[in-house]
């Protein structure tokens, strides 16, 4: 998945290199597994034009959009919509095209298809069939994001969308407040100051993090700083336009000083609720909430029983 085919750089002269490489030879019959661009029309490969103009159909999510992305390279394939509110009605019947001996292109509106889209239960049913799957790859906006937000690489965790409800958002963030690799989100242009602030409140301001907007497109962005600032900073702006996605570095590995927590914890639990005084520490240390709500917890008791 990733951001809308438009904004393309293409020239003309691109698309006269793309043409001569088109050819209208049958594929072998089998479901493909094709990535689109992610904004940037120039970023479609060679072996996915040949993959959809070939293919006996192509499924995608919005046959508008990817309508627009076969009339931009001259291509007349049969669409057929498969999304999350048709798939139980299209899956048998793309099913029986690959038993006829067909070739199925599945596409999604933009970047690699099954990342946060729809496809799992179609690429399921073909495997229990026994139809080969072929992948095609290429454009993905949590990698393309990945390789230029300057975070470490080495272990990431793609998480799709975050809830909109705050509750929930806060639930799922701390869930992954130990995860040792780079956290990366999309998440909605009208939602991204509210999600800053929660990241930073359950994760600790000084996690640095990466907004990456507008990706392969004209007016792509990155903006590198900590997630305290980062909130403060879209707190204060208009809503941005674009799809975004949204990386946060992974915990840092840190000697606790177990004693000098524990200090800070007594200290503040003379004026604050276990909850609060948790939050607040978390928040100055970057420790996880969770671990340091437990360890006031016992605090508490401890000083009750003394």
């Amino acid at each position: 998945m990733g951001m809308a085919n438009d904004g393309s750089q293409e020239t003309a002269s691109d698309k006269l290199v793309v043409h001569s490489h088109l050819t209208n030879q049958p594929i072998e019959p089998a479901l493909y597994i094709v990535a689109t661009p992610i904004g940037n029309l120039g970023d479609i490969t060679l072996r996915a034009l040949n993959v959809l103009q070939n293919a006996d159909a192509i499924a995608c999510e919005d046959t508008r959009v990817t309508g627009k992305l076969l009339k931009h390279f001259g291509i007349k394939t049969k669409m057929i919509a498969y999304h999350d509110h048709n798939a139980e009605k299209q899956s048998p019947f793309i099913m029986t095209l690959l038993g006829e001996g067909k070739s199925v292109a599945l596409v999604s509106d933009a970047g690699t298809p099954l990342v946060s889209d729809p496809g799992y239960r179609l690429i399921k049913d073909a495997i229990v069939q026994e139809y080969k799957v072929v992948p095609l790859p290429g454009a993905s906006a949590p990698i393309t994001a990945l390789s230029a937000a300057g975070l470490p690489n080495d272990a990431f965790l793609f998480a799709g969308f975050l809830p909109p409800k705050q509750a929930a958002r806060r639930v799922r963030l701390e869930a992954w407040a130990t995860t040792p690799a780079t956290l990366i989100f999309f998440e909605s242009p009208r939602r991204i100051a509210a999600t800053l602030q929660d990241a930073a409140h359950v994760l600790g301001g000084s996690r640095q993090a990466v907004v990456a907007r507008e990706l392969t497109k004209l007016f792509e962005t990155f903006r590198r700083a900590s997630l305290e600032e980062l909130a403060a900073s879209f707190a204060e702006e208009p809503t941005p336009k674009g799809e975004i996605v949204l990386l946060i570095e992974p915990v840092k590995e840190r000697s606790i000083d177990i004693e000098s927590v524990d200090e800070q914890l007594l200290e503040l639990l003379q004026t604050l609720r276990v909850k609060d005084a948790s939050e607040q520490l978390s928040r100055e240390t970057g420790l996880p909430k969770r671990d340091l709500y437990q360890r006031a917890l016992m605090l508490k008791e401890q000083a009750k029983d003394g």
